[in-house]
């Protein structure tokens, strides 16, 4: 249920579903997203141009010359719950070596969580993460929620660049890196698997928000022998 609607900018709605961060409101967002996303395909609300959910918030971007925000506002707050259905979602199996030329930060994990290497993997492959968002580079899944006892802070310094394919976690949440690209989670292993690929122009994302992602460990061998 959303809580609050108001601008942001000339031309965006915010429409704010809470301040936590969990699956419970995360799922209503996507819900609503999905919805507006097939509304606005199907021509059935005029001017929208783009929608982005996060955690817990959906941002609609409009058309000035289109619609206004009160508008848009109107036509959200009379849209039928009823017929908000929640996209089926996918578990997606995600390939990860942890060798150490891979799992860059293990020694800086060890030190902060005060456990070995093969701890903080039990915890990490033990566990089914549900996809907050993708964004930050495109297609870059957000994935929560961890295991409490492998929490830690981003990087004091960031990566100048992280390979394309690192698997990283910081604070509540694990994600992928799709491209190569500058970033401050640890970094705990790499995957041959291909997330994100800009050649399938109508499905190039692997894994949207409110999949499910079990990852689970593979060798330097069948990560260089991998053919996805």
């Amino acid at each position: 249920m959303i809580k609050n609607i108001s601008n942001l900018g000339d031309a965006s709605v915010y429409c704010d579903f809470g301040s936590e961060v969990s699956e419970k409101i995360n799922s209503e967002v996507i819900r609503y997203f999905n919805y507006l996303s097939k509304v606005v395909k199907e021509n059935k609300i005029q001017g929208i141009t783009n929608l982005s959910p996060s955690y817990n918030k959906l941002i609609i971007s409009f058309d000035l010359s289109v619609t206004n925000f009160s508008n848009v506002k109107n036509q959200i707050n009379n849209l039928e719950i009823k017929k908000v259905e929640k996209e089926i979602s996918k578990i997606v199996k995600i390939p990860v070596c942890c060798d150490e030329k891979y799992g860059l930060d293990f020694n800086r994990l060890a030190k902060k969580l005060k456990l070995t290497k093969e701890e903080i993997l039990k915890s990490y492959f033990n566990k089914e993460y549900f996809c907050y968002m993708t964004g930050f580079v495109a297609g870059m899944p957000f994935l929560g929620d961890l295991n409490e006892k492998i929490r830690c802070d981003r990087l004091e310094t960031p990566r100048v660049k992280v390979p394309e394919g690192s698997v990283g976690i910081t604070e509540q949440f694990a994600n992928i890196y799709t491209f190569a690209s500058p970033g401050g989670w640890n970094i705990i292993g790499n995957t041959p698997k291909k997330i994100f690929n800009k050649n399938n122009f109508n499905d190039p994302a692997l894994i949207k928000p409110g999949d499910k992602v079990i990852f689970y460990q593979i060798t330097n061998e069948e990560y260089l022998n991998w053919n996805d």
